[in-house]
């Protein structure tokens, strides 16, 4: 009897199916045996279980207690699986989520870029949303632009409502400006790495940083390195607002294409400051909030911020009087795409 408290027992005469000498081995275990077998064609190795020794005739004696232990873990294991199974079933059963189909219909009728820029976590986030809550709207897909909004009003059977065409707008002018590094900054290749060493390399603590983090994280590959700068493709962006997100200075900006002037400056430090590392940056001399009849241009928390649609509800009357009255001609026209792909150029140039 081995450990394993199994014998094996040949049986008598030699076997039929091979000739030669036969030399057989069992092993501690008892339930695998391997057998050389010398013949005219040389050696051969077999492994055998328990089975084939059954259908070779090879007699298996086996302790009951053994065979009583067995049955009894294989009945164990078969009692709690089908209790599981029983109580997996039931649970199924009963928190079982009937699926809408009006939402399923809404997430196939959505662009399915999943950026985000509905404020939502995927598009599924806001097909749920749209169709559940009366209070989100149905515009909000921004890469879907107003085809989408159509669709997705239609299907909920909410109001539609004007869909603005808008634009990332990287608010710093760093190349123009010739703005010096303080330090060389040697590391991950991340602009919010850098950002962490001293506010990043440039002298301009509200400058672009340069590394390229929201031109990677566009879903769109609306976005181009330039010199170390970024430069949007206005064909490409559809305003999703990742990069707005990415970027770690919070120095982009999604902006209306009907906007009529814009400041590409970002800077909260007083103008003696800016000038002194910057040849173009705002010096927060705040003329262009004296000067606007309309009152749209405001200073608040160091930085001039302009309020788009007043600005645009005002008209053309005030001749732009802001981007006149500018000592550094950083308060700008702007004229949409075309604005875009002049900076764009200009940068071109200037590298």
């Amino acid at each position: 009897m081995n450990p394993a408290g199994c014998s094996f027992t040949l049986p008598p005469g030699p076997l039929p199916s091979r000739e030669g000498e036969s030399i057989w081995k069992s092993f501690s275990r008892g339930v695998t045996v391997t057998a050389q077998v010398s013949d005219r064609a040389g050696l051969r190795l077999f492994t055998l279980d328990f089975w084939l020794f059954l259908v070779s005739g090879i007699g298996v004696e086996m302790d009951p207690a053994l065979v009583k232990l067995a049955l009894g873990g294989i009945a164990l294991l078969g009692c709690i699986g089908l209790f599981f199974g029983i109580g997996l079933a039931l649970a199924a059963h009963r928190f079982a989520v009937e699926a809408n189909p009006l939402i399923e219909e809404v997430l196939e009728s959505l662009a399915g870029a999943q950026c985000g820029g509905c404020g939502y976590p995927g598009c599924e986030g806001y097909a749920i949303a749209v169709v559940t809550n009366p209070e989100v709207p149905p515009n909000l897909c921004y890469p879907g632009k107003e085809k989408v909004a159509e669709r997705v009003a239609q299907l909920t059977g909410k109001k539609m409502t004007a869909v603005e065409d808008m634009i990332a707008l990287v608010r710093c002018s760093r190349t123009e400006g010739r703005v010096s590094h303080k330090h060389e900054y040697i590391g991950f290749a991340s602009c919010t790495a850098a950002n962490l060493g001293f506010g990043g390399p440039s002298a301009c603590n509200y400058s672009c940083i340069g590394l390229g983090e929201c031109a990677a994280s566009c879903p769109f590959d609306a976005i181009a390195m330039v010199d170390g700068f970024p430069v949007v493709d206005p064909d490409k962006c559809v305003a999703c607002g990742t990069c707005v997100r990415a970027c770690p200075k919070r120095i982009i900006e999604l902006m209306s294409l009907k906007a009529r002037v814009y400041v590409p400056c970002s800077t909260k430090d007083l103008g003696k400051n800016v000038r002194k590392v910057c040849e173009v940056g705002c010096i927060s001399c705040q003329m262009c909030v004296k000067k606007c009849p309309a009152e749209a241009i405001a200073y608040e928390e160091g930085l001039i911020k302009i309020d788009h649609p007043k600005c645009i509800a005002y008209g053309p009357e005030c001749q732009e009087i802001c981007v006149e009255k500018c000592p550094r001609n950083i308060m700008r026209k702007y004229a949409g795409r075309a604005a875009i792909a002049r900076q764009a150029e200009g940068l071109k140039m200037a590298s």
